[in-house]
């Protein structure tokens, strides 16, 4: 069995810095340890969280009163046919240096999510997503443990029930424990039809052109850069959890009524009538700048969406406090409802 150790504070294993301490804490090596570590917490009745890249977790300022278990599992496979490649990677693989591999082998298909930190496991859960592409593109299997039957089972895409930002392992948080991830990519040198303005733009490109996968990692890591996106220990903006908040999704009522008070306000069509608000827009115009400040917590000075730490010398409540006044803020003005996009462990909004 792998080493457990005691009192472990987590805000080092979080990009936020924060959280307190777990009352026991494994690394787990393989796919295999894993299992072995999370079966026999849930024999003993004992709570369990599984860490990975802590780039989306908020953890309470009383750490976790059970068992943190560490993904550190290695591995990429690869098999092609065709013109496709199957890449499964471990779910301790870092996110950003299987894309970089995909960018220089030629694989299109991911480009598009250079630069987000993490690990591959978390990319099902949350269906990662940014610049128009997401992993539920790519994904063609996730290998889970299943801690509700105690087996390890291989979930093809239509189980994993992606939606923005969401998935069926999301909405049974906790059930499912990622072993590995295999994604299908195009064996191409050019990159997926850009379809996001604000990149096409970065490019000189019209939406729907393609181009180089090197020069569309570069672009997007070039604008995560420029809102604080990308892990710098330099830079403080980057000492957050990415997107604090989701674009609001609304029905074509609430957006009706939402025109009533803001006329014209930015938005992107849906399937069904629905539409999606930025989230940031919202934040920025109810009166949050970038650079808010609540005491120790900012909002990032590059992006609205980012809620920061950056002398790490915040609580986790008092990042919350700050989280919470731009949530009722935005309520208040508009009547919209943001939802967290990062993962609460002991606390909430």
């Amino acid at each position: 069995m792998t080493e457990r150790v005691a009192g472990v504070r987590l805000a080092p294993y979080t990009t936020l810095g924060l959280g307190g301490a777990a009352r026991a804490f494994a690394e787990a090596g393989s796919a295999e340890e894993i299992v072995e570590l999370v079966a026999a917490a849930d024999a003993a009745g004992e709570p369990v969280l599984v860490l990975g890249g802590g780039s989306n977790l908020v953890v309470a300022d009383e750490g976790f009163d059970g068992l943190v278990v560490r993904v550190a599992s290695r591995g990429v496979r690869t098999e092609t046919e065709g013109g496709r490649v199957r890449v499964t990677a471990q779910a301790g693989e870092d996110w950003d240096a299987l894309v970089a591999l995909t960018v220089a082998e030629g694989w299109s298909g991911v480009e598009c999510l250079s630069g987000i930190p993490g690990l591959v496991g978390s990319t099902p859960i949350q269906n990662v997503g940014a610049y128009g592409q997401d992993v539920s593109q790519t994904i063609t299997g996730v290998r889970v443990y299943d801690r509700g039957t105690g087996e390890v089972r291989d979930m093809d895409a239509a189980e994993c029930g992606f939606a923005y930002r969401d998935s069926a392992f999301k909405e049974e948080l906790g059930r499912h424990v990622v072993l590995s991830v295999t994604y299908e990519l195009a064996a191409d040198d050019l990159s997926g039809p850009v379809a996001y303005k604000e990149l096409a733009l970065r490019l000189g490109v019209e939406l729907g052109e393609r181009v180089p996968l090197g020069r569309a990692r570069e672009a997007v890591l070039a604008l995560r850069a420029g809102k604080g996106m990308v892990l710098d220990p330099a830079d403080p903006d980057t000492h957050s959890a990415g997107s604090f908040f989701t674009n609001p999704v609304l029905s074509a009522a609430e957006a009706a009524e939402l025109d009533l008070r803001v006329p014209g306000f930015p938005r992107w069509d849906m399937p069904g009538g629905s539409v999606k608000v930025p989230a940031a827009w919202l934040i920025e115009n109810a009166g949050f700048p970038k650079g808010y400040r609540r005491g120790p917590a900012r909002i990032s000075t590059k992006h609205t969406l980012a809620m920061t730490n950056p002398e790490l010398s915040a609580t986790t409540e008092e990042l919350l406090d700050l989280a919470r006044e731009v949530r009722d803020g935005v309520l208040e003005k508009f009547g919209v409802t943001l939802v967290n996009e990062p993962v609460m462990v002991g606390t909430g909004l």
